[in-house]
């Protein structure tokens, strides 16, 4: 039996991450797990800040990391629609390449800042007023801790450009 491949995702908010994430996971006929569901089914209305996103996306991240590598060690292709925007969250990626021995693709979606806050913009229209994530402040704070990916991380980078 072949292992499976891991998808994993890079790119500022609203890039497009998730909406390449669903069509990866279709296309790939791979299992999809998508960090935002675990957080608001586990911990609602509980991500307050950046701090207390680290605190329980890393709980997730833990609790998964078994299941995902034994899925791909028995065939089975994952999407992980989880950010990989840091070095720290990159590691996490790695290990799970690492232990499962598999082999990945990292998509990049290098997408300008303005494009993506139209993005934001439109994608939270429908929401009422104060929503946390949805504003332009809240935007530049996550930005403000991305990283791209470096050729010394060792991923198979798939880059994404618009606009």
């Amino acid at each position: 039996m072949s292992a499976g491949k891991l998808f994993f995702f890079t790119g500022k908010m609203a890039a497009g991450k998730s909406t390449l994430a669903r069509q990866l996971a279709a296309t790939e006929n791979a299992m999809l797990f998508v960090q935002d569901q675990w957080l608001d089914a586990l911990y609602p209305n509980l991500i307050v800040n950046v701090a207390s996103y680290i605190e329980y996306s890393g709980r997730i991240n833990r609790t998964l990391k078994p299941y995902v590598v034994e899925l791909l060690k028995r065939g089975v292709s994952v999407v992980l629609d989880f950010p990989g925007n840091t070095v720290n969250q990159r590691a996490w990626f790695r290990s799970i390449i690492d232990e499962a021995g598999v082999d990945h693709e990292l998509h990049f979606l290098d997408i300008p800042e303005d494009l993506c806050k139209a993005q934001l913009k439109a994608r939270s229209a429908h929401l009422p007023a104060g929503t946390k994530w949805t504003t332009e402040a809240d935007f530049d704070l996550v930005a403000s801790h991305f990283s791209a990916p470096t050729p010394d991380e060792r991923f198979n980078v798939v880059t994404h450009r618009r606009g």
